[in-house]
Order: C-alpha cells, then sequence, then structure tokens
C-alpha cells in the first residue's frame, strides 16, 4: 500500500528474519531517499530493523511503539 507517497508494509505476524527479508526486497524498487513505513510485530524488529539499515546505508527516520506493533520509518540510502 502506498500512503502519502510512502509505501506502507504490513510485516505483522511475520517473524525474524522475515521482517528484515521483506523490508529488503521492497526497499530495492525504491528509489534513493524514497521512504517506507513498516509495521511488526516481532519483537526483534527493533534490533533487526535499525541493523539492517545501519548495515545498508538506509536512514531510520522514525521508531515508534504502538499498542499491538512498533513501526519504523526508513528512508532508502
Amino acid at each position: 500500500m502506498v500512503e502519502n507517497n510512502i509505501q506502507v508494509l504490513d510485516l505483522r505476524g511475520l517473524k525474524c528474519p522475515m521482517p528484515v527479508l521483506k523490508a529488503s526486497k521492497a526497499m530495492k524498487s525504491l528509489k534513493t531517499e524514497d521512504q517506507i513505513f513498516l509495521e511488526t510485530t516481532d519483537p526483534l524488529a527493533v534490533i533487526d530493523i535499525p541493523a539492517f539499515c545501519a548495515e545498508n546505508g538506509h536512514t531510520l527516520l522514525r521508531t515508534e511503539e504502538l499498542a499491538d506493533y512498533h513501526i519504523f520509518l526508513v528512508q532508502k540510502g
């Protein structure tokens, strides 16, 4: 889904390593500086997503814990 030119990727219900693998695949279709929201229920995502960004040159713009899941706003590097 795309919201305000920002793609939203619902990764809720997926367990490690699937959120990072699916995020990586989605990032390949984006242009540099495009942004994507990642939604995940995997508790390890709070470690995995920042590490994924650091390792791949992406910028983690926002992390937020909601009632049932986390969201991450990532800008492609």
